[in-house]
């Protein structure tokens, strides 16, 4: 049985329910042990913000050599904010890569020194306005391995208390907070009317199988 590990802050985090032990255990196995590719040389960079581009030459695990790009990425975290009464959290952000809004749950990169929870637990309170004394890993996701290194931790928070005043967050965020409930979150992402978020996606598919929706 897993045990519920607590934080200095007093942040309960804890890892499956009652009942879902099992079930949970297994949906988070450990995860296969990366092949590094060799690297050969760094032919070009560029930094921008959290970020940095670069186009290295390496040496594939299946003996190929090749130039390729990437993104070095610092990680991020996002959070499955629920409610007492059921409802979840949600944003409408702006993003400016594909000029649209997207329905997605709040989360952030990791500032440095920053742990995954811990960035999370400041995010939520920017972005969302809300705080979180129960928290639930849901494991790690890759978004776009085929150009980037970044890593997301994702959380489901429970127990939540809303801020009377939403603390200072980034000056390029543009979003509207929403409280939905599974059954119309669901709708919204089946609607293909919403353009789909993968990492919020896989963020609600793992939490709804800790919560047996």
């Amino acid at each position: 049985m897993s045990v519920p590990q607590v934080f200095g802050s007093g942040t309960v985090i804890a890892p499956c329910e009652a009942g879902q032990i099992d079930r949970w255990t297994a949906a988070m196995a450990p995860l296969p042990a990366p092949e590094p590719a060799r690297h050969l040389e760094t032919t070009a960079s560029l930094d921008a913000r959290k970020l940095r581009f670069e186009i290295n030459r390496v040496e594939l695990p299946m003996g190929v050599e090749g130039s390729f790009g990437v993104i070095k990425h610092p990680g991020a975290s996002l959070a499955v904010p629920v409610l007492n009464d059921g409802r979840v959290v949600v944003l409408r952000q702006y993003r400016f890569a594909v000029a649209t809004r997207l329905l997605e749950f709040p989360a952030g990169t990791l500032d440095p020194g920053e742990t995954p929870l811990s960035t999370m637990q400041r995010e939520l309170q920017e972005e969302a306005g809300y705080s979180a004394s129960r928290w639930d890993e849901l494991g790690a996701m890759l978004p776009c391995p085929g150009y980037s290194d970044e890593v997301i931790y994702l959380f489901l928070a429970r127990e939540l208390t809303e801020l009377s005043e939403r603390p200072a967050g980034d000056d390029d965020e543009d979003l509207e907070v929403a409280l939905m409930t599974p059954a119309e979150l669901d709708a919204a992402i089946a609607s293909g009317d919403e353009y789909l978020d993968g990492k919020s996606i896989t963020a609600w598919f793992r939490a709804k199988q800790l919560l047996g929706l």
